[in-house]
């Protein structure tokens, strides 16, 4: 479902949602008490998680200027988009390259009531919003095409969503089958909980938010983490927690966070 075909989205508000929480954690108002209480319960185990989905966003912004201007990409599929907040994808290629085209997936209703948000396209280029689940591939990349030319060079960004894949949905032939679809040249963009940054720390919040949220997140190690690259080119520096990527300043690169992140290109 685009955007523009979707009307009174039905938003279930007594189990929290990672979208609304982490809309919470980043200080917005588009949440609600079951959301705010799972936030504060994972803040109580891991204080820094503030400081972590801000270094996400930080991690975003530098990945999608490097990709506009060291490397050229002028597409991008952001999968997992989240409530949208200060410098979204598409305002970041388009400020670089007015004709950037970004699609944006989600699968939260109150993701898609902000959609609009999402659809301020410089005139030179385009986005759109898809209502799709990770998991239905197929079906998320047929809609894509609509907006998307995959036979040039695409940015699959997967930035703190495949947590939400369980290890019985198998994120690691997710990535493979959006990689597939791609051409040469093509990037893969991932933000990832670390089990082994903080891991008691991070066990315990895990723990709590799996208690109360729809959804149950899974963290994996950075071997774990790095093997969703597998026959990918990593660029430099390779995986690493997101503040390290390519930082623009010491103090950048110290910032708390229990993120690995990478980038990769397709041969």
């Amino acid at each position: 479902m685009s955007s523009g075909e979707a009307e009174s989205p039905v938003f279930d508000t007594s189990v929290a949602h990672i979208a609304r929480v982490y809309d919470y954690w980043l200080g917005g108002k588009d949440n609600y008490p079951v959301d705010r209480a799972v936030g504060e319960r994972v803040m109580q185990a891991y204080p820094d998680i503030v400081y972590s989905v801000r270094a996400n966003r930080a991690f975003l912004d530098r990945v999608v200027r490097y990709l506009v201007g060291e490397v050229g990409i002028r597409q991008f599929l952001d999968i997992g988009t989240g409530i949208p907040t200060a410098n979204n994808t598409h305002e970041v290629a388009q400020s670089a390259a007015p004709e950037g085209r970004v699609v944006y997936v989600d699968n939260d209703p109150i993701v898609l009531a902000h959609a609009r948000a999402l659809l301020t396209s410089d005139p030179a280029g385009a986005t759109d919003y898809i209502e799709a689940d990770l998991r239905d591939t197929g079906e998320m990349l047929a809609q894509a095409a609509q907006v998307l030319d995959f036979s040039e060079p695409v940015a699959v960004m997967l930035l703190g969503i495949l947590h939400m894949i369980s290890d019985h949905d198998d994120p690691y032939a997710i990535a493979v089958a959006l990689m597939d679809a791609v051409p040469a040249g093509s990037f893969l963009a991932i933000s990832h909980p670390a089990s082994d940054i903080d891991a008691a720390e991070g066990a315990e919040a895990a723990r709590r938010y799996n208690a109360q949220a729809a959804e149950p997140a899974t963290f994996r190690s950075r071997a774990e983490v790095a093997a969703l690259f597998e026959g990918l080119d990593l660029v430099e520096p390779g995986v690493v927690r997101v503040p390290e990527w390519r930082p623009r300043s010491e103090i950048e690169a110290k910032s708390p966070s229990n993120l690995w992140g990478g980038v990769a290109r397709k041969r």
